[in-house]
C-alpha cells in the first residue's frame, strides 16, 4: 500500500478541492439561485465526493501511520472536519436567516483554510 501513496495523496487533495469548490458554488447559489439546491445532481454529488476525500483520508492514515487521538495534528484536523461539517450545514440548509447562513459559511471557509494548513504544516498551531 505505500508504493501508492502519492496516487492516494493526489486523490484527497483533488477530492478536498472538488468539495470546497462545490461547497462554494453552492453558498453562492444559496445566496442568488437558491432553487439550483434542489436539483438532485447536487444532493448526491457532493456526498460522492467528501466519500472519497474520506476514504482517502482513512488510507493515508493506514499508510502513513498516523492517527486521530495518537498525532495531535490529524486529531486537530478530524475535529476541524466536523466543525466543519457543522458550519456547512447550517449554511447551506440549517441557517434561518440569511445573516447566519453567511457568517456559517464564513466560519466554514476559515475551518477549512486551517485544515489546510495543519495538514501542511503537520501542526496543531500552523505559524
Amino acid at each position: 500500500m505505500a508504493e501508492h501513496y502519492f496516487l492516494i495523496k493526489h486523490i484527497h487533495q483533488g477530492s478536498a478541492f472538488l468539495s470546497l469548490g462545490l461547497f462554494v458554488l453552492r453558498g453562492i447559489w444559496m445566496l442568488g439561485w437558491p432553487h439550483l439546491l434542489q436539483a438532485r445532481l447536487v444532493k448526491i454529488v457532493p456526498h460522492i465526493i467528501d466519500s472519497v476525500l474520506l476514504a482517502s483520508a482513512l488510507m493515508l492514515a493506514w499508510v502513513l501511520a498516523q492517527y486521530p487521538f495518537v498525532h495531535g495534528w490529524v486529531t486537530a484536523k478530524v475535529v476541524a472536519l466536523l466543525v466543519y461539517i457543522v458550519l456547512g450545514s447550517i449554511a447551506l440548509k440549517r441557517g434561518r436567516t440569511l445573516q447566519i447562513r453567511i457568517m456559517a459559511m464564513i466560519g466554514a471557509l476559515l475551518t477549512f483554510a486551517y485544515i489546510l494548513a495543519v495538514a501542511f504544516s503537520k501542526q496543531v498551531i500552523p505559524l
